[in-house]
């Protein structure tokens, strides 16, 4: 999520204002990887407040004369800062006052995470004035609110966080009570004390603190410090006077268990739905809409193997005498090495002094979901949960990764891209594709998102951290986006090509850049680095799913009935709900080659026995139908106009008559 960062020095002359500077903008610049839609800060000495917040990455905030000139106190001895680089998640960042920190009942606030039941506790709290849309305002009410009750701002923080749902990791400046705090429900904050105790530093990683020191010369007031970290249900009560420390909890952790209980694949809808796709909902005309159902009908009646449903057009398939395809004839059950095993392989991973000793993948979906939630109360791991975030997360996606991490008491450190830029990006290749429109170059429009596992190798090697986990399900097999390229599957092998066939890879996407020009633009560079990031580079993780048998029905009941998930509110499946391009690219393969990633899925479901055909191909026509209102999200987000884009893919050549 966002980054916040913080830079406290009440007494100490020659920590001067140069030096201060030189902190804060480094702080800054180690920040912005977490967030870099805006960024702001907020300088408080005795009774002078400067805020500065822009719409901007932390780098274009640090350039602007407004900045600079934020550090010119007359008396530069008792200074506080704190500043924020933001990730949005709610609260348009163009309306400033949306942006952090965040001023609100003599409270100076800066927060990461989001916090899920914002609305359901304005509600609850009439009394309260509500004047922007960002949820930290909220956190800041109830902090005041229940300072009131005067039993003491340790009491008012507690019941703050008890009161919410999701992640948050504040930092606040009381600027009545003469006193700071750092709080935190996930262990996103990480804090060093000067050795004389008269500065002190805070930041959400490590690794920011860490590469801090190291890019500055400390040693004249850090030389026998260390970096802490503050645990999950901490705070640190701050004195602006001396820098005077009181650590309390906030509330004692939740025990996460799997409930038992009955579940059926058909009852999700009682689960309540996300309001989080807020898309300016432009009406598809009749005919659009009508082309889609004529070509539906037409799907209908393509022939499907008798023992699983992929149709006739899926890439290399053949039938039998029997109308079985040959993915089912030579497919063979997984078999899982079980939990036994698992054990044994993280024994010589697991540390025993409090020392993330995992990386977990965490895309958001259900399968990293709930590998976060095995690997922490099952395994009884202390995991990291890393994010890439390429422009393409939704809010529901974003809110229940904030469930997960507060709710099992885990650090998740989120590496933003630029996201302005990768939407551009992705808009480049969507219109470069609608002039031509080409089955095998679908996945150009998801290149960006293959830096993840660039960024997960290296946050291992930074973190220190040998273990890496990644939470693919192996029944989401997607060969079929090589077949489509000329690139004839391998039997039971996930995610891997032989060096001949990535050069027939490349070969053919060249030859489709020679074709379309419209392909090389600026996109190129950040395609040819998720080439070599996805292909080319080592991926040397433990995939949980090759250890626990990956099963829909515990999966589903942990998230929603423990963790509180919500639900798409254009679909009844829990499959890609947080990913804004899936209904996108999933409406393409539909309408022209006549099945999605859907169909594959079940199929393989079917092959494992945990499924029957009559079931899967019921969810699959259910799962397949179109997703407008998330496809309306996609195409506003990165400026496109989605009634042209569904006429043209609507018209465009088809593998089946």
């Amino acid at each position: 999520m966002c980054g916040i960062l913080g830079v406290f020095s009440p007494n100490n002359e020659e920590f001067n204002r140069k030096y201060f500077k030189k902190v804060t903008d480094e702080l800054f610049k180690f920040s912005e990887n977490r967030g870099r839609e805006s960024a702001g800060i907020c300088l408080l000495s005795d009774n002078i407040i400067k805020v500065y917040k822009q719409p901007t990455p932390a780098s274009e905030l640090l350039k602007s004369q407004t900045y600079n000139e934020l550090f010119r106190f007359q008396d530069f001895r008792h200074v506080f800062a704190i500043g924020h680089a933001r990730l949005v998640t709610n609260g348009d960042l163009d309306t400033n006052i949306n942006n952090q920190p965040v001023s609100k009942d003599n409270i100076i606030g800066v927060h990461n995470g989001i916090i899920t039941n914002v609305e359901e506790l304005w509600s609850k709290n009439k009394n309260l004035n509500r004047k922007y849309e960002v949820d930290t305002e909220l956190f800041l009410s109830l902090i005041r609110k229940h300072l009131k009750a005067e039993k003491g701002l340790s009491y008012a923080i507690g019941q703050t966080f008890k009161a919410i749902e999701g992640a948050a990791s504040v930092g606040l400046m009381f600027t009545d009570l003469k006193t700071n705090v750092l709080a935190t429900n996930t262990g996103s904050l990480y804090y060093a004390l000067s050795d004389k105790k008269d500065i002190l530093v805070y930041a959400s990683e490590y690794d920011i603190l860490h590469s801090l020191f190291k890019a500055l010369n400390f040693n004249k007031f850090f030389t026998k410090a260390k970096i802490e970290q503050l645990p999950p249900g901490r705070a640190l009560i701050i004195s602006q006077k001396n820098l005077k420390i009181q650590k309390v909890g906030i509330f004692e952790s939740a025990k996460v268990t799997l409930e038992q209980a009955d579940y059926d694949l058909e009852d999700l809808s009682r689960y309540p739905k996300s309001a989080s796709i807020r898309a300016i909902i432009k009406p598809l005309s009749a005919k659009v809409k009508q082309d889609f159902k004529k070509s539906a009908q037409k799907i209908a009646e393509l022939r499907r193997c008798s023992q699983c449903i992929l149709p006739e057009t899926i890439p290399f398939i053949e039938f039998d005498e029997k109308g079985v395809c040959n993915y089912c004839r030579n497919y063979e059950k997984m078999k899982v090495k079980g939990p036994k095993k698992l054990e044994e392989y993280l024994r010589k991973y697991r540390k025993n002094n409090g020392r993330p000793d995992v990386l977990m993948t965490f895309s958001g979906g259900r399968d990293s979901s709930y590998g976060l939630h095995y690997m922490k109360t099952l395994m009884k791991m202390n995991p990291v949960a890393y994010s890439y975030d390429w422009g393409m997360l939704t809010d529901l996606g974003r809110r229940n990764q904030a469930r997960m991490t507060a709710d099992l008491g885990v650090e998740h450190i989120l590496i933003s891209a630029n996201i302005k830029n990768k939407r551009d990006n992705i808009r480049r290749n969507v219109l470069a594709w609608l002039k031509k429109p080409d089955l095998g170059t679908v996945p150009l429009f998801m290149a960006g998102d293959k830096q993840y596992f660039y960024y997960a190798n290296k946050l291992g090697q930074v973190m220190g951290i040998d273990l890496i986990v990644l939470c693919i399900n192996p029944l989401e097999r997607t060969d079929f986006k090589f077949g489509l390229c000329g690139i004839k599957p391998k039997v039971n092998v996930t995610y891997r090509l032989t060096s001949a066939d990535k050069m027939k890879l490349a070969l053919y996407y060249g030859k489709k850049y020679l074709t379309n020009p419209s392909y090389i633009n600026r996109s190129l560079l950040d395609t040819l680095f998720a080439y070599f990031a996805y292909y080319l580079i080592a991926h040397e993780y433990l995939s949980l799913y090759e250890y626990i048998r990956w099963d829909e029905e515990t999966i589903n009941n942990t998230l929603l009935r423990k963790y509180k998930w919500e639900m798409a509110d254009d679909t009844k499946t829990t499959w890609r709900i947080g990913d804004g391009t899936a209904p996108f690219y999933n409406y393409i393969y539909y309408l022209l080659a006549g099945f999605t990633e859907n169909d594959t899925f079940r199929s393989n479901q079917i092959r494992e026995g945990t499924m029957t055909r009559a079931k899967a191909l019921e969810l699959s026509m259910a799962d397949n139908l179109p997703r407008y209102d998330s496809m309306q999200w996609y195409t506003n987000t990165i400026g496109i106009d989605l009634e042209e884009s569904l006429r043209i893919i609507n018209n465009a050549p088809k593998l089946y008559r």
